[in-house]
């Protein structure tokens, strides 16, 4: 199948299996940031915007890309800065699998939420997995990234 997408702002064709996963896909592409943890939906590990909504990259098929605009955390430096600089100074990064579906959500909550409230922030993060931190440096990370 022939699919033409964009990626963090850049046209891609290609040819793939209809039943290939969009994770490998990006994988394939060498999008690193976006990692599988339990090919389930389950972890947030996999986390990419696809078409401007927060998704599992795991739970889509090449056919879905036709079309579609992706963006990694590899496209959405700028925007991150704050969050992934937080991140670091509050000790949130451990093993360092779980930050990019991390950030992204962190991300998603800071650009559409004010509530600075933890447990709000905890619940939007709802989705994501870490095995590392228990979530609090997390959450402080979000909070001081939040104007």
């Amino acid at each position: 199948m022939q699919i033409k997408c964009t990626i963090n702002a850049k046209e891609f064709s290609f040819d793939t299996e209809v039943t290939t996963r969009v994770l490998d896909i990006i994988r394939e592409l060498g999008f690193t940031s976006v990692k599988e943890g339990c090919g389930e939906g389950e972890c947030g590990a996999c986390s990419l915007f696809f078409n401007g909504k927060l998704v599992n990259s795991c739970l889509l098929l090449a056919p879905q890309m036709q079309g579609a605009e992706i963006v990694t955390l590899e496209g959405m430096k700028e925007e991150t800065k704050l969050l992934r600089e937080n991140f670091e100074k509050s000790g949130a990064i451990q093993c360092g699998f779980c930050t990019s579906g991390f950030i992204l959500r962190g991300q998603e909550y800071i650009t559409h939420e004010h509530n600075k409230d933890a447990k709000a922030i905890g619940d939007a993060l709802d989705g994501n997995l870490c095995r590392c931190t228990g979530y609090q440096k997390i959450i402080e990370a979000i909070q001081k990234s939040m104007k």
